[in-house]
């Protein structure tokens, strides 16, 4: 399996990427896209297939790109995430993970309903409202009302908000037109405080028959706590825009993970399937090993989840991160926890770290949980100058992380353990979290 879920086969040596095969079956497929290192094909015919395919049970899965590998069994899904992660390692790196602690990747007991965030884009077909995803590789807008790995609730909101749209004939944003007002609902949901958020993402700043929009989802959906609107007027793949304005209710809304109550902002980032979440944060913790003695700084921030999750085992903990609300969301959410050893600041780690080091306060632990991209250049040259004892990876793209651990290698860090997790099952995501040590400590 390659790592957006597509077959990766052979025909007279070179590699073609096939979408919708499996490993382990052989077909008869047509090149769609050919060069000199590798070919795109589609099948055309299944000659063999493979004990882990199944019918995928949603009904648009061949149209949505929202998930890749629904055809897959789940107890497949796992063994094939956990060889992604082998071959991007194998691909990027000299480390012999043999030699490295590389258990089986961490699945969930239920894999289906498990997002507690979506976010819909907005369109309009044979005069009606639709609201889904983007076909792959096409900007074909795909009506999804009742996807099945979201929580049932998100669900429940984005369609009573699509209908009041379309009720109130608000004007929808044309892509190509750059016309039009909104174009995305967010929704948010806690799964362990049944507190609702919804961000109407738009175009424009005047919001058209606002009161009335707001007083029918107030009607409709009178559990929702907080309604949002984000203005984001820009040509671009982003979601969110820099500007949001609270419609209704509170400007955050709470989750739990374990004892912890976090408070989120429609922008904040926050991880998008809380079961999973908390067995990723221990594996997290057991992988930091704290004993009460180190400072522990938490970069990529967020909300603060994961350092705050790991903060009575720090001596003291600062975290950082480039988003402002997420930072006011990390101080608000360390104070109401009565966590006074944690400090958070607006920025990168590869600008505080030696700031703090110049002040005289130096890092032991390093947590990161940065974004696909991996970890920025700048940022590898400073953990290796400031020398901390030990790295937590935490990691959603595997190809970026083998690069950094790479590089980290050299720099004077050895691998000592690599675990897989599931956060996100039917597609062809896997999370993992790594431990780094300073050779020699």
């Amino acid at each position: 399996m390659g790592i957006d879920g597509e077959g990766v086969g052979f025909f007279k040596r070179q590699v073609v990427f096939v979408p919708g095969a499996l490993p382990g079956e052989e077909v008869v497929c047509e090149a769609t896209q050919v060069s000199n290192k590798f070919a795109v094909a589609k099948i055309l015919k299944q000659r063999r297939n493979s004990k882990d395919r199944m019918t995928p049970p949603c009904p648009v899965y061949n149209e949505c790109g929202g998930c890749q590998i629904q055809h897959m069994t789940y107890e497949g899904q796992l063994r094939e995430k956990k060889d992604v992660v082998r071959q991007a390692f194998e691909r990027y790196t000299k480390i012999d993970l043999n030699k490295v602690d590389f258990p089986d990747t961490i699945g969930m007991d239920d894999p289906w309903h498990y997002r507690n965030k979506s976010q819909m884009q907005v369109g309009k077909r044979d005069g009606k409202v639709i609201a889904g995803l983007y076909s792959s590789n096409s900007h074909q807008l795909i009506d999804i009302s009742d996807c099945i790995v979201q929580h049932p609730q998100t669900n429940k909101v984005t369609q009573i908000v699509k209908k009041i749209a379309e009720d109130l004939k608000t004007p929808l944003y044309n892509e190509k037109k750059r016309k039009g007002f909104l174009r995305t609902i967010v929704t948010r949901v806690g799964f362990n405080t049944d507190k609702w958020q919804v961000a109407l993402v738009t175009a424009e700043k005047e919001f058209p028959r606002q009161e009335e929009f707001v007083a029918e989802i107030k009607h409709r959906l009178p559990d929702v706590t907080s309604v949002v609107q984000n203005i984001n007027p820009g040509k671009t793949s982003l979601v969110f825009g820099d500007e949001s304005i609270v419609l209704y209710g509170k400007e955050k809304m709470e989750e739990k993970l374990g004892e912890f109550t976090f408070h989120l902002s429609a922008r904040a980032f926050f991880q998008l399937n809380p079961i999973q979440t908390e067995k990723l944060y221990d594996v997290a913790k057991e992988a930091a090993g704290l004993t009460g003695e180190e400072n522990v700084v938490d970069a990529y921030c967020g909300v603060g989840s994961i350092g705050l999750w790991v903060a009575d085992k720090a001596k003291e903990l600062r975290g950082m991160d480039v988003v402002p609300e997420s930072i006011a969301d990390a101080n608000k959410n360390a104070t109401n926890h009565g966590i006074d050893h944690a400090t958070y600041e607006v920025g990168k780690a590869e600008d505080w770290l030696p700031t703090w080091e110049k002040q005289g306060w130096k890092a032991d632990v390093v947590m990161v949980d940065p974004p696909r991209s991996g970890l920025n250049p700048s940022l590898i040259e400073t953990l290796i100058r400031t020398k901390p004892k030990r790295i937590v990876y935490v990691s959603c793209n595997p190809s970026t992380l083998a690069k950094n651990i790479a590089e980290l290698a050299i720099g004077g860090y050895e691998l000592k353990s690599l675990q897989p997790v599931d956060m996100f099952p039917q597609t062809s995501h896997v999370e993992c979290v790594v431990l780094m040590s300073r050779v020699g400590e």
